[in-house]
């Protein structure tokens, strides 16, 4: 049966690909899965980094503050 997925072709380096085949074959699953499980990975960090860079630029001393409580009213 298709997929309902976008496909997305890559081209990688033959070390890359040897790595991607072994992590596939240690994990028990398809270099596509392992791959796209890494790709989600690195998609997630950077997310993590862009959001505390915008924390670190909120987070001085005459910042609002709001106590939990009523953020979640």
């Amino acid at each position: 049966m298709p997929t309902q997925n976008p496909r997305i072709n890559i081209t990688v380096d033959e070390s890359i690909a040897k790595l991607l085949a072994s992590l596939a074959d240690q994990e028990h699953t398809s270099v596509s899965n392992i791959t796209k499980e890494l790709v989600l990975e690195a998609l997630e960090r950077r997310e993590d980094m862009a959001l505390s860079a915008i924390a670190n630029i909120r987070d001085t001393k005459k910042a609002k503050r709001i106590k939990h409580n009523d953020v979640w009213k």
